[in-house]
């Protein structure tokens, strides 16, 4: 599945829109902590990938989960972009001198207690990266062509607070790419005509 950038940036919000969300399973009824995320789509000769985290073991939140670069809004972010931009830096050590922003999912809302804003940027090698070893256990790419292909797209459901959750996820090799990671990556081919919304 071939990607086109123009199409890819017609299809994104062109400023982050807190009134236009989309709610995970659990995400209804609780105070929701606002956050942004990078969604890294790197421009190699040989086609588009998506640079990926896997969080340490430890972390207070979605330990050693697959996500994206991003964090917690900030007192001084300017911005949604700000914040994925700062915490980008921060947690892989890739700077926005690098990164092209093309435009911004909708918003979000996550079981876990944050609603997030997806900003999509395109970065362009050569690059080094510097993972911050106590929150990044290890970054790697994924092709973009092959997260946004549905038939990589699997329902599962598990219990979490007394509740059945259904998610989305799209493994490949190792990584299990999952929760709000994989419903973000959803709500991009949704953005894209890929599959209904």
């Amino acid at each position: 599945m071939s990607v086109d950038l123009e199409h890819l940036r017609a299809s994104l919000l062109p400023e982050a829109q807190s009134g236009h969300f989309v709610v995970e399973d659990g995400a209804e009824d609780q105070p929701l902590t606002p956050a942004a995320v990078l969604v890294p789509i790197v421009m190699h000769a040989t086609g588009y990938t998506v640079l990926l985290t896997q969080r340490t073991a430890h972390l207070k939140d979605h330990a050693g989960q697959i996500s994206f670069p991003g964090g917690r809004v900030e007192d001084d972010d300017l911005s949604p972009a700000d914040t994925a931009l700062r915490e980008t830096e921060e947690e892989i050590g890739l700077t926005r001198e690098k990164i092209e922003i093309l435009g911004f999912l909708p918003e979000y809302r996550t079981g876990t207690g944050f609603r997030v804003v997806p900003v999509v940027g395109l970065v362009q090698p050569p690059f080094d990266l510097a993972p911050d070893p106590f929150e990044v256990a290890e970054v790697f790419e994924v092709p973009l062509a092959f997260l946004l292909d549905p038939a990589n797209h699997q329902r599962h459901s598990l219990h979490y607070r007394g509740a059945l959750r259904h998610f989305f996820a799209m493994p490949y090799g190792e990584y299990f790419i999952w929760g709000a990671t994989a419903g973000m990556i959803r709500s991009l081919t949704a953005r894209l005509g890929l599959h209904p919304a």
